[in-house]
This record gives C-alpha cells, structure tokens and sequence, in this order.
C-alpha cells in the first residue's frame, strides 16, 4: 500500500506547492459563504470583505515565503 501513498503525495505534490496557502483560501472561501450571509452587509460590500480576505491571504504567504 506504500505505492498507493506515492501517488497520492505526488498527485497532491502536482497541484498544491504551499499546503498552508491552500488550506487558508478553502477555509476562508468557507468561512466567508457561512458568516458573509449573515452580516447582511449587501453583495457590494460582500464583495469587498471576500475580496480584501483573499488579499490578506496572498499578502501573508508572500511575506512567509520571503523570511530569509
């Protein structure tokens, strides 16, 4: 079953670089369509909070990244 394995970390390997990275994006993706609904803020500002998230996310891991 170790072949098994290998393929699964190779696949994943394939399409993930930053594990980290990828999980932060699905949990903000799923925080966001469960607590932006509520907040009632209309989908202009949706939008931006959704938006500004993602950015957070981006600016975070590009900052990780570049520590020497």
């Amino acid at each position: 079953m170790s072949w098994l394995r290998t393929i699964a970390s190779e696949l994943w390997g394939l399409f993930v670089d930053d594990g980290r990275y990828a999980f932060t994006i699905v949990a903000w993706l799923l925080l966001a369509w469960l607590v932006l609904p509520l907040l009632q803020l209309g989908d202009d500002w949706n939008a931006l909070v959704f938006a500004a998230g993602l950015l957070a996310i981006l600016v975070e891991s590009v900052l990780r990244r570049a520590r020497p």
